[in-house]
């Protein structure tokens, strides 16, 4: 697995990731043996990057808790990314929570969750307007210097918010969605480049479109948030069903998958830039390792273009785009 550095700090991962919401939330019941066997896979496979997040396990550090446990006899040979900035406080209602004091006490929780001395990279989950990003950023260094945290991270933050942070404690890099569907995110590389962050594109396969194996909304388990997805919708569903199976065409040219395609595109856009696809089978995790070894032309990526130039049919969410501050 080829490597990719994030960052001026020193982060360096496998070209693919590993993603772990899915394993406990957001995609229907999980199996947290399939989801043990799935992150060993993607460690046998070179995979040296994965992420989880204080959120996955809504408190309870259940999402954590089975990456550490995946994870606890190669702990020195991959890099565990996790994150702070929710209201958990008796089950998760929405709010956000980066003060510094919560922070603290998420990051003690998380070390002892995952198992680990040192969490090598600590995002903030999402902007809070509420508190100062300078006090957020401010934090995490007194977490760096302590040792109990190696790199920071934001994730669906704006250029202003990147700058701030940034000039109290360097940022290594910004998580954000991005893929074949989604590309709004482009617009911040330049504010990244420039700085000297690296990206990770979560849900990279257009949470799970991109296979070739998507259902209309309401054919999935009432817990699935797909069910409530725009690109999912009637209308939109049909246009992206074509767009896949045009690139599903494209891919099979290549002796590919589609989400081989998806994701090479990625590692296209930039050396830069680091895929984190999640998946609760081992089968599949081979499928998006290899992807790292798909070479696209120019002519493929013109291709790609022309079937989707701008992105997917439906907004990221039923409420619109965050916005970015």
């Amino acid at each position: 697995m080829q490597q990719r550095t994030l960052g001026t700090q020193g982060l360096t991962v496998s070209a693919i990731g590993y993603g772990s919401m899915g394993l406990t939330m957001a995609y229907g019941p999980g199996d947290e043996q399939a989801g043990i066997a799935a992150i060993r896979r993607a460690y046998d496979l070179g995979v040296t990057f994965f992420d989880t997040a204080e959120l996955y396990g809504m408190g309870t550090g259940s999402n954590e808790i089975l990456v550490g446990e995946a994870l606890k006899d190669v702990r020195d040979d991959v890099v565990i990314a996790t994150k702070f900035g929710f209201d958990l406080e008796g089950g998760f209602r929405g709010g956000l929570n980066s003060r510094p004091d919560n922070i603290r006490k998420v990051t003690d929780n998380s070390l002892r969750y995952l198992g680990v001395d040192q969490i090598d990279v600590l995002y903030q989950h999402r902007v809070d307007p509420d508190v100062p990003i300078e006090d957020v950023a401010g934090t995490v260094k007194e977490l760096v210097d302590a040792g109990k945290v190696k790199y920071f991270g934001l994730s669906e933050a704006g250029p202003e918010t990147i700058r701030k942070a940034h000039a109290v404690q360097p940022v290594s890099v910004l998580q954000t969605e991005y893929s074949l569907f989604e590309r709004d995110v482009e617009r911040l590389f330049p504010t990244l480049r420039e700085l000297g962050i690296g990206f990770v594109a979560y849900s990279p396969l257009g949470r799970g479109f991109i296979t070739g194996a998507a259902k209309p909304a309401g054919e999935y388990d009432a817990t699935d948030m797909r069910n409530g997805d725009p690109r999912w919708q009637p209308g939109n569903f049909e246009k992206n069903v074509e767009a896949v199976e045009r690139l599903t065409e494209l891919a099979a040219a290549k002796d590919a998958t589609v989400a081989q395609l998806a994701l090479a595109w990625l590692l296209a856009q930039g050396d830069d830039i680091v895929p984190i696809p999640g998946t609760r089978s081992p089968a599949r995790m081979e499928e998006n390792a290899a992807a790292a070894d798909l070479a696209l032309t120019k002519a493929d990526l013109d291709a790609i273009a022309e079937i989707l130039p701008t992105g997917g049919f439906g907004a990221r969410y039923a409420r619109g785009l965050p916005t970015w501050i």
